[in-house]
């Protein structure tokens, strides 16, 4: 019997976007999935040889980079975070998009502009690309690690900047923050593993071209 694909997919913000591809592509989670009140991670589908599991999308990244997932989707942003060399992201479907933006309060004193800088104190959860980018432009990056509430960071005096995802801005906007500096501009990728693509070579090829076919739809229409 072959071996099932599991593919991984991520909870929040780009889930939603997703289930409609996935369905286009012949792929539908059981009823279960769907129940709020159901707190299982792994889910069967309506095919048989391809099973689901919803981690967080910095874990999808890792679930598919060392092959415990085959496939999954998940955003750019990710994808160069980690950096995987075991990950290969063959499609870009055009779902989920936002930017990787740096932020600061809207009332910064003057004469704080990065051009006049050698150093910055950053909150962010996306520590290595926040690092290359700032080292782009010569400055050396402080990084302060959080997981979530970056907009908190600095009304309460843990850093002056934060590099966070933007969509529409209102949060941002919410909490006194002005965005000022785009690092990367972010849509959802599927992503696949390697080894994974040349060993499940009957199946896995066919189902990453089912979703290139619906991606180039899906620009087309936009």
């Amino acid at each position: 019997m072959n071996r099932p694909i599991t593919f991984a997919i991520p909870k929040g913000r780009i889930l939603d976007e997703a289930l409609p591809v996935m369905r286009e592509a012949g792929i539908e989670p059981e009823p279960g999935f769907f129940d709020k009140a159901n707190r299982a991670l792994e889910f069967a589908t309506n095919r048989d040889d391809v099973r689901i599991i919803r981690v967080r999308a910095f874990d999808v990244a890792t679930f598919v980079a060392h092959g415990a997932a085959q496939i999954g989707i998940v955003g750019s942003d990710v994808v160069e975070e980690f950096g995987y060399s075991e990950l290969y992201a063959p499609v870009d479907l055009g779902i989920g998009k936002c930017r990787l933006s740096v932020a600061e309060p809207k009332d910064a004193e003057p004469g704080q502009a990065l051009s006049t800088l050698s150093h910055v104190r950053v909150a962010t959860k996306y520590p290595e690309l926040t690092r290359r980018w700032f080292a782009a432009k010569g400055l050396q990056a402080e990084i302060v690690k959080l997981n979530g509430a970056m907009e908190l960071a600095p009304a309460l005096g843990l850093t002056r900047r934060i590099v966070d995802l933007v969509s529409t801005g209102q949060t941002l906007k919410e909490n006194g923050l002005v965005e000022t500096e785009t690092i990367m501009d972010i849509s959802a990728r599927l992503i696949v593993n390697r080894a994974a693509f040349k060993m499940m070579s009957g199946t896995l090829p066919a189902l990453v071209e089912r979703f290139r076919a619906i991606a180039g739809g899906v620009r087309e229409a936009a």
